[in-house]
């Protein structure tokens, strides 16, 4: 397999959560695979859909792809994954970095799940290390182990192309947050100095964009213009500085709307817990175990 193969790359921006979701596929051999698909959640009515994932299913048939792999990049806190799924429509495995199992036994915690809650990676097909390769059609992909956004972050480098979820944004927008459960803004550092030293053109392609000063969304550049024009790296940060922004960015922002439902659902692979005795779902809300950077609401209760 040649790793100097450039790969075709659609990306599906999804406007409700920021996120991309991409297919990644050989020019030679039709082989492809799909990147963090979303699987479609409204809050109000609580009701999921598929109309992102049937998009993408759409897009493989129109170009006559063979998906020969569901990547995840890691448990997303933003939407659910829409992984299982897929892979009923396109009989594709499913992927995910082995550290998951760290992010399963701290929200497994968190959501107090049964103690016959599996953490050991059993809901994904292949849990893959840091330096595994495997192919897609001619092209080769390599997985480089990129904590800090979470405890489980993984990049897929698939030929020149670097699919670095939530480590990198646009240079305009600068890097991803690291202060969820797990997270650290240090082990991102570490993770964006070792991304950077891929070859300079590497095509880095984004986990969200949200236009930036009412831009329209984007999720391409390369590792030069990160280095160059990124605006929390420029001149060389050190790690210190850079924990300092990071850290002092992150304190201001609020949690994910969809945090709280999301990891329940994506721990478990991207699937909903087990319906109870009426044959419906639920999902669970740790009540006060997180800050709100506004301040306007505290903990209280009656008893």
């Amino acid at each position: 397999m040649s790793a100097t193969i450039a790969p075709l790359v659609k990306g599906f921006h999804d406007a409700k959560t920021g996120s991309i979701q991409y297919v990644v596929s050989c020019p030679h051999s039709k082989k492809a695979a799909i990147i963090d698909p979303v699987w479609d959640f409204d809050e109000k009515s609580a009701r999921t859909c598929t109309n992102n994932a049937d998009e993408i299913l759409d897009y493989v048939r129109d170009q006559s792809l063979d998906v020969v792999w569901i990547l995840d990049t890691h448990p997303h806190a933003d939407h659910f994954s829409a992984a299982p799924y897929l892979k009923q429509r396109l009989s594709a495995p499913t992927a995910i970095g082995e550290h998951v199992v760290k992010v399963q036994k701290l929200w497994k915690n968190i959501y107090n799940l049964a103690d016959d809650f599996p953490t050991d990676g059993s809901q994904w097909d292949r849990l893959l290390k840091d330096g595994d390769t495997f192919d897609i059609g001619r092209l080769q992909a390599r997985v480089m182990f990129s904590p800090g956004h979470t405890l489980a972050s993984i990049t897929y480098v698939i030929g020149d192309a670097a699919f670095v979820h939530d480590t990198l944004m646009m240079p305009d927008s600068g890097t991803s947050r690291a202060d969820f459960p797990g997270g650290s803004a240090r082990e991102l550092y570490a993770s964006i100095e070792r991304l950077l030293t891929l070859p300079q053109d590497t095509r880095i392609f984004v986990g969200h964009d949200y236009g930036r000063g009412g831009r329209k969304p984007l999720w391409e550049s390369t590792v030069r213009e990160q280095i160059q024009t990124n605006i929390h790296l420029r001149g060389g940060i050190s790690e210190g500085e850079f924990v300092r922004i990071r850290e002092a960015r992150d304190a201001e922002l609020e949690l994910p709307h969809l945090m709280l439902l999301a990891l329940q659902v994506n721990i478990r692979g991207g699937r909903l817990p087990a319906p109870e005795a009426n044959e419906v779902s639920y999902l669970k809300v740790p009540l006060n175990q997180f800050a709100s950077p506004s301040k306007v609401c505290g903990p209280w209760a009656i008893g």
